[in-house]
């Protein structure tokens, strides 16, 4: 065997580990969308684009939450 054989071998067993990784993590990203605390992350993709002064907040608080918070 030579190295080009031993370079395809590597090529093939690199790309499936990352194809599987991938599926992995997307599989991870959908099933677990909450964290222990209850947040759900994927509301705050748009917090960037939606960011002006008027824009609606991502979460409200009520107002016992805002007093422990402080504000």
């Amino acid at each position: 065997m030579d190295i080009a054989t031993f370079q395809a071998y590597g090529y093939f067993l690199l790309t499936a580990t990352l194809a599987i990784g991938l599926y992995a993590y997307i599989y991870h990203l959908y099933s677990k969308k909450k964290d222990a605390s209850g947040i759900d992350y994927e509301d705050y993709g748009n917090m960037a684009l939606n960011d002006d002064i008027t824009d609606e907040p991502v979460n409200k608080l009520s107002d016992e939450e805002r007093k422990k918070v402080g504000e």
